[in-house]
């Protein structure tokens, strides 16, 4: 046991600490917080921001870090600790404290104001707080920057090592030159077939939804005595630890939308509460990075979770639920139908193939925020375009259009390509998968739980301790290839 190590350790028990308050707030904004709490709580969730970087920079912290970094003695885990400690320490070390704390109370408050924007689709009352969010976003990189590194670069390393632009841009390429044609192929394809899912519209109650969106959480692997489960205006993950994790959803005029929801967040859940308990409430004890939680959401919602085998066990479920829309329905009409491609406005709604071209949309617009200062009052504009020209559709309002998403109300800039990654990532792993294990005979046999505890020995339990592209390399035997993503979609969609 290493001494300085149990020195530290208070040190970061006071800096999660603060870090679990913050995120307890964040979730009460999202999910019970009334209407005029906002500018208040977030002079709360100011200081706390405020005690959790003075907690992480604590100079006898900083000297107990050195010694630990010099100690043969430490453990895996506590030198994947240390190893993270010592970059969060490094960024916020950079930050002036009364900078880190004003950027937190603009934070606090712009969820608020991005949410009554999209309500009443005016953009123009969200373009300044942006605008200010992209100052902060932009300064902060520059502090942590090194010599000849672009900003951009330094936001997307927070999100997902080893991934800059450069190789990005290489990735996306192959979206933008593979995908479309793609889709078009498909399109012709459903067209011939005749498929449809028009009986998956309609006026859905509630507490129904609610019903089967708990049963499915459940189904899949969401451990309620560690679990809260509620709605917001944008689905989203959350934890204080790896025995305190959180998951929304929200309810439409479409069925299988909150179905899918709960099923996407219950794979970030999963991937929470696997991490070992030695990691957990440590600068380690979170996903790998956010290409590897996307990978396990979309894993479970897309290609564990419109296949037909996963719904044979529990489609009797479902049809009990809605006896009067899917009574009639088989069990493969209702994969084919969430399964269909229909190139849409919103990326959270969307559809396996187009998703990515969402994602693209999102990625281009980004860099040129960041790389090339574009006026925010320009956004609106450039997202209609870049719609019409990857997806064919274009949004008749900015609510449905460039305010759909949270993320850059809460300064995710950076973010938004660890999405198709994660897809990209998923469909790697699914290869690997099938040479070890018959995954369709399980799902029929309703043995996710196979799956799930696959998935947590070979990826959940280490946490940090290993990078997004070790894991990769270590479950497949490969370095990340995007072939496999795109072989996936197309026996899917082509056969």
């Amino acid at each position: 046991m290493s001494q300085y190590f149990e020195e530290l350790r208070p040190f970061m028990d006071r800096a999660m600490a603060m870090m679990a308050a913050k995120t307890l707030f964040e979730w009460d904004e999202e999910t019970l917080a009334p209407e005029e709490a906002g500018k208040y709580t977030s002079k709360t969730v100011g200081v706390l921001s405020e005690e959790y970087q003075k907690a992480v920079t604590d100079a006898r912290a900083k000297e107990l870090l050195m010694l630990c970094e010099k100690d043969d003695t430490l453990t895996d885990a506590e030198r994947a600790i240390v190893r993270e400690w010592r970059e969060e320490l490094s960024r916020l070390d950079a930050i002036p404290p009364q900078e880190y704390r004003a950027y937190a109370e603009v934070l606090a408050k712009a969820s608020r104001i991005w949410a009554k924007a999209k309500k009443e689709n005016d953009f123009a009352s969200f373009a300044p707080v942006l605008k200010e969010i992209i100052g902060w976003q932009k300064k902060f990189a520059s502090y942590e920057a090194k010599e000849g590194q672009k900003l951009y670069d330094v936001m997307l390393n927070q999100y997902e090592k080893g991934f800059n632009m450069e190789q990005l841009d290489v990735f996306f390429d192959l979206v933008k030159r593979e995908w479309i044609p793609l889709l078009k192929d498909v399109l012709k394809k459903q067209k011939e077939e005749g498929i449809t899912d028009d009986f998956l519209y309609g006026d859905f109650d509630e507490k129904k939804q609610e019903e089967i969106g708990r049963f499915l959480a459940e189904y899949v692997g969401f451990d309620f005595r560690k679990g809260v489960f509620a709605t917001s205006a944008h689905p989203f993950t959350t934890n204080l630890h790896n025995h305190d994790v959180r998951i929304t959803t929200h309810y439409t005029d479409k069925l299988d939308s909150s179905l899918f929801s709960v099923i996407h967040e219950t794979g970030h859940a999963i991937y929470e509460m696997g991490i070992a308990d030695e990691l957990t409430q440590t600068p380690a004890g979170q996903g790998a990075s956010m290409a590897m939680h996307e990978s396990q959401s979309r894993f479970f919602e897309n290609i564990l979770g419109r296949n037909v085998a996963f719904w044979k066990p529990v489609y009797g479920k479902l049809q009990e639920t809605f006896p009067d829309v899917l009574g009639e329905v088989s069990v493969e009409q209702f994969v084919k139908a969430v399964c269909l491609v229909k190139p849409g406005l919103i990326r959270t709604e969307a559809d396996e193939l187009t998703y990515c071209l969402h994602v693209l949309v999102r990625y281009e617009l980004e860099k040129m925020l960041i790389e090339d200062d574009l006026d925010v009052m320009e956004l609106p504009k450039l997202w209609k375009e870049k719609y019409k020209e990857y997806l064919g559709v274009e949004p008749e309002t900015d609510s449905e259009g460039v305010l759909q998403d949270i993320h850059w109300a809460g300064g995710s800039f950076g973010y938004f390509p660890s999405y198709a990654l994660g897809s990209a990532f998923g469909a790697q792993m699914y290869e690997a998968m099938k040479k070890t294990m018959d995954v369709d005979t399980l799902l029929e046999e309703g043995k996710i739980g196979e799956i799930r505890d696959y998935l947590r020995k070979e990826i959940h339990r280490y946490g940090k301790m290993k990078t997004s592209q070790e894991i990769l390399k270590q479950m497949t035997g490969e370095e990340f290839n995007p072939k496999y993503y795109l072989q996936y979609l197309k026996e899917k969609y082509l056969g």
